[in-house]
């Protein structure tokens, strides 16, 4: 029996702490959530009514905010965490996480300030002690549909020369992402392995930047013609990073990519898209996220994702006009434009 520590009470933390409850492997689950009053509603009515209502909670799974007491002799320490909060919490983690867990980020951002992915972030938190084993979960994979236990598939990225310590047998064994692939799956959630943790991580940020622009373009009444185009051209731009930064293309035509950018485009649930759409009727950025209580993780990227392209002489014209909608104050009809306007290229 794995215990699993999970840093975060959001919607995809809580859902996940579900999904894995039903894993083919028994497990512990431990949830670490900040607000004491979620880890109540958790721990006495089964179910956190703030970010996943509706959705019971098995009695199997524990949720506290002392990260110590959930970190304690955790094999795999999964991070579901908003990007700019993530170098914090783990700093909280660094002193109860064993040499020997595999710590797996599920965040799909770029940490804002420095714009390293979190498994950087990670890294470099983790170092001040010892070199830690880091994955990636990723893909198409709305929090409530999973955890009502509809089929998902998503994308476990870690290196290959990553080993898993066997605490029984006294040695090491399979491969991380082999081991965790058999830990966490299940009849309804199944996993992918890649040993492309850039190209996962970057497909993962970029995509919620997409779906701001596939959003403002239905909020302001275009139809399907828009959306194919932005669906097409945003994954040629994703694709375009990725490679120059090391990534793989093939990577972001599989479930990373591709199938998380046409879920989060075009699904009614994407905080990203709603973000878009308001903005495409008109409403103000603050106003917005004012009435959020979960994070649209694309409103923090752009720029990020803009500063690695810059370094790079990469263009991404979609990222930078999302950009210039979020932070300049461009109108996202001005921003269809500019982009419609472009030099005609090949494609």
């Amino acid at each position: 029996m794995s215990r699993i520590a999970i840093l975060g009470g959001g919607s995809w933390g809580t859902g996940l702490s579900v999904v894995l409850s039903r894993s083919r492997r028994r497990h512990e689950i431990l949830l670490w959530v900040r607000e004491p009053a979620i880890a109540q509603s958790i721990c006495s009515d089964r179910e956190n009514k703030t970010y996943l209502p509706g959705i019971p909670i098995p009695t199997c799974v524990e949720a506290s905010t002392d990260i110590g007491e959930v970190l304690r002799d955790a094999q795999i320490v999964l991070g579901v965490i908003p990007s700019a909060h993530a170098r914090e919490v783990y700093t909280l983690a660094l002193p109860f996480v064993s040499q020997e867990a595999i710590i797996v980020s599920a965040t799909k951002g770029l940490e804002p300030a420095t714009h390293l992915r979190i498994s950087e972030v990670i890294e470099q938190v983790f170092s001040l002690r010892f070199v830690p084993q880091v994955a990636v979960l990723s893909g198409p994979s709305f929090a409530i549909e999973a955890a009502r236990g509809e089929p998902t598939a998503v994308v476990l990225a870690a290196p290959s020369s990553y080993r898993v310590f066997a605490a029984n047998v006294r040695r090491y064994s399979s491969q991380a992402a082999e081991f965790l692939q058999e830990e966490l799956a299940s009849s309804t959630f199944r996993l992918y392995t890649n040993d492309d943790v850039l190209g996962v991580e970057l497909a993962g940020a970029m995509k919620n930047v997409m779906a701001i622009a596939a959003g403002a373009c239905q909020g302001l009444g275009l139809g399907h013609n828009s959306l194919a185009a932005l669906i097409t051209r945003g994954l040629a731009e994703m694709t375009r990073l990725a490679v120059a930064l090391g990534g793989r293309a093939e990577t972001l035509s599989g479930l990373a990519g591709l199938g998380d950018l046409v879920l989060t485009c075009t699904g009614a649930l994407s905080r990203n898209r709603y973000v878009g759409f308001e903005l495409g009727r008109g409403r103000g950025l603050e106003e917005i996220l004012a009435g959020m209580t979960m994070v649209a993780e694309g409103v923090g990227t752009a720029a990020a994702l803009l500063a690695l392209a810059r370094d790079r002489r990469i263009e991404l014209p979609i990222t930078e006009q999302v950009h210039s909608i979020l932070h300049l104050g461009n109108s996202p009809r001005e921003a269809i434009r500019a982009i419609m306007e472009r030099p005609l290229r090949r494609e």
